[in-house]
């Protein structure tokens, strides 16, 4: 993905799919959060129509449902713009791959429905929906001028911290979709302790499920620090890196009140919805800081490469 920079308008438009995905992700968080997920029981219509009386949970659902249909046409848009304009077939292999993920999330959400809210379709519409978002968060990236933009930095080991800091955020994505779809919110009801311990008994599924929920929490900000305190060190004169480094430590902080928050008012529907809009926020900013890291890195390693080649050799 490194030959010529693709054009403002189709940069602005990859941002503007990226924006309506992240407010999609709070929508169907609502959704969950209400109760909504089978007001409307019938799939693609809406008790066999276009547009229902939108009361109660019918608002929520099918809200979801016309918001998802808005980012399956920007996305579909994307991508023919994409293909069409874009001279780097990596970047039009990204924008095929979002496509597809919104095929598959539109088909996800509709056996969700009817098959009434199984489990494991549920946590894999829901991990699938921010595995969209970060690919449509990758091409607002790749698709700036900015991302072929000259740069020089000193190795450092960002790359894979911040790819490790990315795959704890979507294991703990997992966990908590598990977690939301099984109900098991509440399995523990007390914090920042469990059952006022440390470590708890696990007489249930739940417990176990929501207590490996807190604990990889742990683990999600331990990489996720690391990552940030490696950008302070290394590259404190790249804003491109340091810029999201830093977001991901109010966002984490957030993360985790809004977890407390979710048991201290027994899931109550905003703490519980912008909980899971926050997580996908911190799992889409470490993406963007690796993806930026590897693409410093390349860039670092192209440039002494060329500087290393004999002016004879270039001369021939």
């Amino acid at each position: 993905m490194s030959r010529g920079p693709s054009s403002p308008a189709l940069h602005g438009f990859a941002v503007a799919t990226a924006a309506a995905t992240f407010v999609l992700l709070f929508l169907g968080g609502l959704v969950t959060s209400t109760g909504s997920a089978l007001a409307v029981p019938d799939w693609p219509l809406s008790f066999g129509q276009v547009f229902p009386e939108m009361t109660g949970g019918v608002l929520y659902e099918h809200g979801h449902r016309l918001a998802a249909s808005t980012v399956g046409l920007l996305t579909l848009v994307l991508a023919v713009w994409t293909v069409l304009r874009e001279p780097r077939p990596g970047v039009r292999v990204l924008a095929l791959l979002a496509l597809l993920a919104v095929v598959l999330q539109g088909v996800l959400g509709g056996v969700t429905v009817l098959y009434k809210l199984p489990t494991a379709v549920s946590v894999a519409h829901a991990c699938l929906g921010q595995t969209f978002f970060c690919l449509t968060v990758v091409l607002a990236l790749v698709t700036s001028r900015r991302w072929d933009a000259p740069r020089a930095a000193t190795p450092s080991a960002l790359p894979a911290l911040a790819t490790v800091a990315a795959g704890c955020a979507f294991v703990q994505l997992v966990l908590g979709a598990t977690v939301r779809h099984l109900h098991a919110g509440l399995a523990i009801p007390d914090f920042p302790l469990a059952f006022g311990r440390v470590v708890p008994p696990f007489p249930t599924l739940y417990v176990a499920i929501h207590y490996a929920h807190r604990v990889w929490a742990l683990a999600v900000t331990l990489a996720i620090i690391t990552a940030v305190a490696c950008a302070w060190r290394r590259h404190r004169g790249q804003p491109a890196l340091l810029r999201p480094a830093l977001l991901l430590l109010p966002l984490v902080a957030l993360q985790i009140l809004l977890g407390g928050t979710i048991v201290w008012t027994h899931r109550a529907v905003l703490p519980t919805t912008l909980h899971q809009t926050t997580g996908a926020a911190v799992l889409g900013t470490c993406v963007a800081l690796a993806v930026r890291a590897w693409r410093l890195r390349a860039r670092t390693a192209a440039t002494a490469g060329a500087a290393r080649v004999p002016v004879g050799a270039v001369a021939a």
